[in-house]
């Protein structure tokens, strides 16, 4: 197995588990003992250390897992949204891939969906249907 395929094996396995319910309760349950085990240490230094060290490097390896979760999704929902577009009779094939475009040249796009989406509501305010087929 490859590193990059390691990675994302652990990254899944480890961000399905962090979603679960247990998973939450278990670090409720975490943040509970600590809570109690306040009195015992007499909230010193260190007893508060603890929990911010752990929180912390918690929340620092958590960024990357979940980072790499929105970029599988967002990559299988853009490959998606390409075949649905690729298998539409009458679709526009230039608009697949657009997230990999220049801000410019997406821009460009967006400004033209903008027209079609004004010339549609006046249609609609006309009491016209807002639908057509794309030119071919």
């Amino acid at each position: 197995m490859t590193e990059r395929g390691f990675y994302g094996t652990v990254a899944k396995t480890v961000s399905r588990w962090c979603g679960r319910p247990s998973t939450f309760s278990l670090a409720v349950g975490v943040i509970l003992v600590w809570i109690v085990t306040g009195p015992i240490f007499g909230f010193s230094d260190t007893w508060q250390l603890v929990i911010n060290t752990g929180t912390t490097i918690i929340t620092f390896l958590m960024v990357f897992l979940i980072q790499n979760t929105q970029n599988r999704d967002t990559a299988a929902i853009q490959l998606k949204l390409d075949e649905l577009i690729r298998a539409t009779n009458g679709a526009h094939n230039a608009l697949l891939d657009l997230e990999e475009l220049e801000e410019s040249k997406l821009e460009a796009f967006r400004a033209r969906y903008e027209k079609l989406a004004a010339v549609a509501r006046l249609r609609l305010e006309r009491g016209e249907t807002d639908t057509d087929t794309p030119d071919a």
